[in-house]
């Protein structure tokens, strides 16, 4: 069995497709229905419902997506150990970050490891917390920006920061001079979030459904600027750390501070409690803790 094969069929779960899957692969998409072929006709069941356009797992293929997924990571730590064995004079370092924040954050840290090791290769990739979590668990990646909390049992991590959130209503919302507000002071206001797989959507819709109401989602963008934008043209409240939001400021937005600490922006960098943290993944967790004495 071949792990090529189980690579493409994990990420046609992931993805929800084979199309899709293709993509994130820069495979055709002939190439990867083939590769699920063989993988199937190799175990003798099928994997995969498919029903028109949209597909499910199989018992089978649920038992196949648990351990392949175990399996790649396990690769993926192998190939790590070895790199370590040589130093930290070559290597890579597989690093995955949130849009938001990391600027700020973390470009001083690149610039002190790079400093330190230049020849430690930084792949970097950026996405929402919650796909973040799925290359880490996949071992895809060494470290991850999340956002605290997180499952104990399944990750370490090191905090960054701590901001609360505020609120980006356009200028002259009646709300802007009511102080600190509450979620649900905000229920009847339409919301702009980020796009699905942030894990701060998460968060602020669990705190509004522990308030007792639904938001209103009115639009979802992965790009920060045009977030902010869109509270300034009226369209919504938006919300942002206050760290980011200071560095935002717009003439045509007002920034209202939210009470409350269930809905705090708790970021960390993590790793799989039980997979093998390379010497590369260590140095950096170290320049972190240089670049943020106060964590």
């Amino acid at each position: 069995m071949e792990l090529r094969k189980l690579r493409v069929f994990v990420e046609v779960v992931r993805q929800g497709g084979f199309s899709a899957a293709a993509e994130t692969l820069f495979a055709t998409q002939s190439t990867v229905s083939k590769s699920v072929r063989q993988l199937e006709d190799e175990i003798g069941m099928p994997l995969l419902n498919r029903i028109g356009h949209r597909i499910t797992m199989t018992e089978a293929g649920e038992v196949v997506f648990r351990r392949a997924q175990q399996l790649l990571a396990d690769r993926e730590d192998l190939i790590a150990e070895l790199d370590d064995i040589r130093g930290l004079r070559r290597g890579t370092l597989r690093l995955g970050l949130p849009p938001i924040g990391s600027s700020v954050l973390f470009a001083p840290v690149f610039t002190l490891y790079r400093k330190r090791y230049p020849g430690i290769d930084v792949s970097l990739v950026e996405h929402g917390g919650d796909r973040l979590d799925e290359l880490l668990q996949a071992g895809e990646i060494d470290l991850a920006g999340s956002l605290l909390p997180i499952p104990e049992q399944e990750y370490d991590w090191q905090t960054v920061r701590c901001e609360p959130l505020v609120a980006l209503l356009a200028r002259g919302h009646p709300l802007k001079d009511a102080g600190p507000v509450t979620l649900k002071d905000l229920k009847d206001v339409p919301f702009i979030l980020f796009e699905s797989g942030f894990a701060l959507n998460r968060i602020i819709i669990e705190a509004c459904r522990a308030q007792g109401f639904e938001p209103q989602i009115v639009a979802r963008s992965s790009q920060l600027d045009f977030v902010v934008e869109l509270a300034a043209a009226g369209l919504g409240v938006a919300f942002l750390p206050r760290m980011i939001a200071d560095e935002r400021r717009r003439a045509a937005v007002d920034y209202v501070p939210l009470k409350g600490h269930e809905t705090d922006w708790n970021l960390a960098v993590t790793w799989r409690r039980n997979g093998y943290l390379s010497k590369s993944a260590q140095a950096w967790l170290a320049c972190l803790r240089e670049i943020h004495q106060d964590v």
